[in-house]
């Protein structure tokens, strides 16, 4: 009987195990999916904060009247001519 009981014993262990791993598992996913459900709130809320920095600098510049960034002054100076030069 001895030999009845250690197989008893043993398959219950194994299932207690298991028992323990897959509840361990769950509450692993459970925090794995809390923190990225967070960081995907975080980013949206970073991406919603650019995008209103980004607004506010267009109408400051609006409001100095700057369209744009000048381009660059020509280096080799290759500028146009008017026809007031050619004469």
């Amino acid at each position: 009987m001895d030999g009845h009981d250690s197989e008893d014993s043993s398959k219950q262990s194994t299932a207690d195990m298991t028992a323990f791993v897959q509840n361990l598992l769950q509450q692993m996913q459970t925090r794995f999916q809390t923190m990225s459900d967070s960081i995907i709130t975080k980013i949206d809320d970073m991406g919603g904060r650019i995008n209103e920095l980004e607004q506010s600098i267009n109408d400051l510049r609006a409001e100095m009247g700057v369209e744009g960034t000048p381009p660059p002054p020509s280096k080799s100076g290759d500028e146009p001519k008017t026809p007031a030069d050619s004469t």
